[in-house]
């Protein structure tokens, strides 16, 4: 065991089902505890989440509290790093659960391959309900949020374009930068593009894993891939440039599906050639959803979390354009500055 020191970065807000899981899991995991600090940043929790990190911070000396006045995503992972003087730091999610060898694999790794600017583990969910199960299956599959992306990789190790759950060297910080606190989503996005601009590459790992907790209504599920879509145009602006191609794919079907509505009005006679993209992705969504379900009800689920997944990333990029790109607008909608809970 080396003796490279590392910080985890825990944003938290009202998860006091979640937060001690999440801390146990830190805690009991192989890497010496006397190298770890642990800064969960809490964004004035108005439930019982802040009494609970308190208890932890009493009993134990290397975990820490830190206050998230402006309750930001990217503000709390910055404060984290700030307030962090080891060789690596982490950003974990309060509803994250790693696997015992999370982090001291990730820091071999990283201390093996210089060319590596970041490494995270395989996704495996945890449900709350039946709603939350099917729409883990439909964000675990490639159908559902497209080729390379980093949640449908469970076994290999991969180069990825971006990671949950990222272990980083502290120095990579200092060459490029901190988080960008314009972002309310996709601020993982954006700093893992920089990374591989920088040179360095991203590791998607078979290897370590993170239990996520899904969340449990397709409301919320819509309103989370809406805004994913909507501050990834942001962050094409800011880059000038596509980070992804697979983002264009829901903009372009929503895209479709207007276009489609338009021509049933004016166009109705050509009914047999337009509707043909609309025929495919019908029987795709159903194949798909067949595949991946046991019984007619999850069938049914897995439908409507795949559309929800496409339209609501592709009514958000949508947006995005017309905010950010034909407007010009700086000024965001307030409805893309919550995060969905």
């Amino acid at each position: 065991m080396n003796n490279n020191t590392i910080t985890v970065v825990v944003p938290c807000r009202n998860e006091e089902n979640y937060i001690s899981k999440c801390l146990d899991s830190i805690i009991e995991s192989d890497y010496p505890n006397e190298l770890i600090q642990v800064k969960v940043i809490d964004g004035m929790s108005d439930d019982n989440t802040r009494d609970i990190i308190k208890e932890y911070t009493s009993k134990y000396t290397f975990i820490t509290m830190i206050d998230n006045i402006k309750q930001k995503t990217p503000y709390a992972f910055n404060l984290g790093i700030k307030n962090s003087s080891s060789d690596f730091i982490m950003i974990m999610g309060s509803r994250h659960i790693i696997s015992k060898n999370y982090i001291s694999y990730s820091v071999d790794r990283l201390n093996q391959e210089k060319t590596l600017g970041c490494i995270g583990g395989a996704v495996i969910n945890t449900y709350e309900n039946d709603i939350s199960e099917t729409i883990s299956k439909a964000m675990n599959s490639s159908f559902g949020v497209g080729i390379g992306n980093f949640r449908t990789n469970f076994d290999e190790e991969i180069y990825v374009d971006t990671i949950g759950t990222p272990v980083y060297r502290s120095s990579i910080f200092d060459e490029i930068g901190l988080f960008d606190e314009r972002l309310t989503r996709n601020q993982d996005d954006d700093f893992n593009y920089r990374v591989t601009e920088a040179g360095y590459k991203i590791l998607s790992s078979g290897n370590i894993s993170v239990k996520y907790f899904v969340r449990a209504s397709f409301s919320k599920l819509f309103k989370q891939y809406y805004q994913y879509g909507y501050w990834k145009v942001f962050v094409n602006k800011k880059h000038k440039t596509v980070t992804t191609i697979r983002q264009l794919v829901p903009f372009g079907f929503v895209s479709y599906l207007i276009l489609f509505l338009i021509s049933l009005v004016f166009f109705s006679e050509y009914i047999y050639i337009t509707s043909i993209p609309l025929v495919l992705y019908i029987l795709l969504i159903s194949y798909f959803s067949v595949k991946l379900s046991s019984k007619l009800s999850e069938t049914i689920n897995l439908i409507k979390s795949f559309f929800i997944l496409h339209t609501s990333y592709g009514l958000g990029y949508l947006e995005g354009i017309l905010n950010f790109i034909v407007l010009n607008n700086n000024s965001i909608n307030e409805n893309n500055e919550k995060l969905s809970r």
